[in-house]
């Protein structure tokens, strides 16, 4: 009887031992496997850029890429990633999203957003928020407090009363800088060089956006804008709108745009990648090329996206791209321009 009740106890602390001896701090647990990807908008910086102006755009990608990784690193949600992602953008005023956002025709500011759970493919966005000082919050309410998708207007800004999420007035989002783009953009855009088939301009594109996988396998992605410089007052571009500028399926892969959201809307840019590597067997990196390079327009924008798997993709037309990676392997990458 006592060699048997040795052995089982040998045998007990084989499964048991290495268990409480290598016992992982959730804020280090390298077996959780986890995925962060994100943008600051499709395009380059200015040819006259100087080492420092790139550097302050680098610390920006990078401040808001480790708000999101230590959101999975310690075993958060996805949706919880990219909140926090997304905010720290909004908050920074170098990003044509909240604090920093664009003008629009009238001297004003309407801000978009939208967030997306690709575990229940539960979606919720806002468009023309004037007060909201971090639509893509509000955007996350609209999906879990509400029964509908998009909430606009007025009727947005009266829910985030009722939510009490942050506000702010319409002045706040405003900077010098984009003051100065926008009396430039006034000037060259006529009448007869907006025209609906022109190529896209530098200044229609710019947008924040995210897609995170967490450890427990399910992918969320959110987008969010302060639209195109002088945009038409009430326009609402890709951004809020669920399978154009955001898309998340646990079953294929997560994707955020930035661009000419007209071109992203008329074509569902997002969701047709999805569903390029549901039906097609594709890989998201086999959709999103052909997608952004066959079924858009040269110059149209970029996506970041990520799939099941974590493989992380970032395509673009343009010129480049602000972006940045990182996943539980210990990769931490921010990209600027072509880099």
């Amino acid at each position: 009887m006592r060699q048997i009740l040795l052995f089982f106890s040998i045998l007990f602390s084989s499964f048991v031992s290495p268990m409480s001896a290598t016992a992982a701090d959730p804020k280090t647990d390298s077996t959780s496997q986890w995925a962060i990807v994100l943008h600051g908008g499709a395009g380059a910086p200015p040819a006259d850029a100087t080492a420092k102006q790139l550097q302050v755009r680098r610390d920006g990608l990078s401040a808001a890429l480790t708000a999101g990784r230590n959101v999975l690193a310690t075993g958060g949600s996805s949706l919880d990633a990219v909140e926090a992602t997304i905010r720290v953008l909004e908050d920074n005023s170098l990003f044509n999203a909240g604090h920093g956002a664009v003008f629009n025709s009238a001297g004003e500011h309407e801000l978009d957003a939208s967030i997306m759970d690709g575990r229940t493919l539960a979606g919720g966005g806002v468009a023309g928020v004037r007060t909201v000082r971090n639509p893509i919050t509000l955007a996350r309410r609209v999906m879990t407090e509400t029964p509908h998708v998009l909430l606009s207007g007025p009727g947005a800004e009266t829910f985030a009363t009722e939510q009490n999420v942050d506000r702010v007035p319409n002045d706040a989002f405003s900077t010098e800088q984009r003051r100065a783009e926008w009396e430039k953009v006034k000037a060259k855009e006529t009448a007869e060089n907006a025209r609906r088939d022109q190529p896209a301009r530098p200044w229609q594109i710019g947008t924040v956006g995210c897609v995170a996988l967490d450890a427990a396998g399910n992918i969320a992605a959110g987008t969010s804008t302060g639209g195109r410089t002088n945009k038409k007052y009430g326009r609402v571009g890709d951004s809020p709108i669920i399978g154009a500028g955001t898309y998340a399926d646990n079953a294929t892969c997560g994707i955020s745009a930035s661009g000419v959201g007209e071109q992203f809307i008329r074509h569902a840019a997002a969701a047709q990648i999805s569903l390029l590597m549901q039906h097609r067997e594709w890989s998201l990196q086999q959709a999103a090329d052909y997608v952004l390079k066959e079924r858009l327009r040269p110059g149209d924008g970029g996506i970041i996206g990520l799939d099941r798997s974590g493989k992380v993709v970032w395509v673009f037309t343009t010129p480049g791209m602000y972006r940045g990676a990182a996943d539980s392997s210990g990769r931490f990458d921010i990209r600027i321009g072509n880099e």
